[in-house]
């Protein structure tokens, strides 16, 4: 996976907000067993941490104070950065996809609406409540940013077995933009409806916006930026997308649970077993088309 070196990084797309801290907010999520049972609840969840029961219990609405934060809008500047460090990698990743959405929204006719992607570190205050780093990477509808804490790319390898590499974090970051394009399109609210279950709203979701992932990584490397009219993405190889099925199947709901309760239970499920995922990344990366991606039907 290799970006243009020479290109410009939009850092306006990302909020860091790492090293800030949140006056009043006394999340109710910490490490631990605890901490690992809201992680598996609410990993790549299409809501935010207020409907997984994860808020805060302090004086809310929070607000982030800046110490240490912003540290992206300093440090990554170019494509070269972007090859180098992770946090840099994730605002290109981000440039990326939304090219993509505008471009694919435009060819309808559309006019499509940016999200921000907020990186932090420990916990964050949004508009579906405040988070622990616990919850994973997840999409608030409510303000309509993705929330991500760059740790959680170490425990996609040490905790749940996933061979890693930057297109398993461009995969994640893909797929929360899917729920971004479902939350516009009015998709998103189908899975809210409290059911679980392999057949569920909430499932159907959630592989929808991993087809949603796949058609953005077949169209990455021909995407124009909209500054430079040249791909941001220069080159993704088979074994990029090998490390982005890799990511998915290691976030399925039956790898999850036989590996935290040794025990599969497809009446509980909200993601997609393992085969699922790699299937419907595969339908969007194989057709590049997001009609294709209709897990409802």
């Amino acid at each position: 996976m290799q970006f243009d070196d020479d290109a410009d990084l939009d850092t306006s797309e990302v909020k860091d907000v790492r090293g800030s801290r949140i006056p009043g907010g006394r999340a109710t999520v910490g490490g631990g067993i605890i901490g690992l049972v809201a992680l598996v609840l609410g990993l790549f969840f299409g809501v935010g941490p207020e409907e997984l029961g994860l808020s805060s219990t302090g004086d809310e609405p929070a607000s982030a104070t800046s110490s240490s934060a912003a540290q992206v809008a300093q440090t990554c500047k170019k494509g070269s950065d972007a090859n180098t460090r992770d946090d840099c990698r994730i605002v290109a990743v981000v440039n990326s996809v939304q090219d993509f959405w505008r471009s694919e929204y435009a060819r309808h006719g559309g006019r499509y609406a940016a999200a921000s992607t907020v990186v932090f570190s420990r916990q964050v205050p949004t508009a579906c409540g405040t988070a622990s780093s616990a919850v994973g990477p997840f999409y608030c509808p409510a303000d309509r940013q993705v929330y991500l804490d760059l740790g959680f790319f170490d425990e996609l390898r040490t905790t749940f077995g996933s061979t890693g590499g930057p297109f398993a974090q461009a995969y994640v970051v893909a797929h929360e933009y899917g729920h971004h394009v479902q939350n516009l399109m009015g998709t998103l609210a189908r899975a809210q409806d409290g059911r679980t279950g392999a057949n569920s709203n909430a499932v159907r979701v959630e592989l929808q916006a991993d087809c949603y992932a796949g058609v953005w990584a077949r169209h990455a490397t021909t995407t124009p930026d909209e500054k430079t009219g040249r791909p941001l993405l220069t080159r993704l190889t088979e074994q990029d997308v090998r490390d982005g099925l890799d990511a998915a199947a290691a976030v399925g709901d039956d790898r999850i649970q036989e590996r935290f309760q040794g025990r599969v239970t497809p009446e509980s499920w909200t993601h997609g077993s393992a085969a699922q995922r790699q299937q419907w990344f595969s339908t969007g990366y194989g057709s590049g088309d997001m009609a294709r991606c209709d897990t409802f039907r």
